[in-house]
């Protein structure tokens, strides 16, 4: 970045080009853009974000964020306890959720394999799911991970780690409605009602 930089200005933009999307460009000029905010609103922007690691926590039971644990959805007693949808990550979980067509339970397994971005097994919530597939209240587990190459993989990975311990809950997946290459938070509402209603043995 260019000398005559003033020093704040240039650690903000090097802060907010680490986001994603974001390159040094753009950094820069969202940097300049809270320059011409009134004071009040920099200074509340501030507040957020040092309150949303203050304030936020993961659920013990979803792996979710709230405020409180456990979370709204997995201390709703409506909520059926025999399937437990895996979802890669909680917008995934928020998108399935939204539609209101699924009532059960949710796990975040917290990425999907990915080996050329050093994403391996160690780095997916294995323990939390081994967990509450051991308090045996589950009898499905659905598979909603997307359809890209990672998801099917990490699928097959958690099959492959779930089947032998668990033998008596069932795997599925969602049906193919949804296209290849497709992440589950980017699908529409009836694309993911149809995938939950038609899901299919793993």
């Amino acid at each position: 970045m260019h000398g005559r930089v003033p020093e704040p200005l240039k650690a903000l933009v090097e802060q907010l080009a680490r986001l994603p999307g974001l390159g040094p460009k753009s950094a820069m000029r969202a940097a300049m853009m809270l320059l011409k905010w009134p004071v009040a609103e920099t200074r509340r922007l501030g507040i957020s974000i040092s309150e949303l690691r203050d304030k936020l926590h993961l659920c013990s039971r979803c792996g979710g964020l709230c405020e409180r644990t456990p979370c709204p959805i997995c201390s709703d007693p409506s909520r059926t306890v025999d399937t437990l949808c895996l979802v890669a990550e909680w917008d995934s979980m928020l998108t399935l959720d939204e539609g209101g067509f699924y009532r059960g339970q949710y796990m975040i397994l917290g990425g999907l394999l990915a080996p050329l971005d050093n994403q391996g097994a160690d780095s997916l919530e294995l323990e939390r799911l081994s967990s509450r597939l051991a308090e045996g209240e589950v009898q499905e587990l659905i598979l909603a991970l997307g359809a890209t190459v990672e998801a099917e993989n990490t699928a097959t990975f958690v099959r492959n780690f779930v089947s032998p311990r668990f033998a008596c809950v069932r795997i599925t997946r969602l049906a193919q409605g949804i296209p290849l290459g497709a992440e589950v938070k980017f699908m529409d509402r009836e694309t993911l009602r149809q995938s939950l209603q038609y899901r299919q043995s793993f």
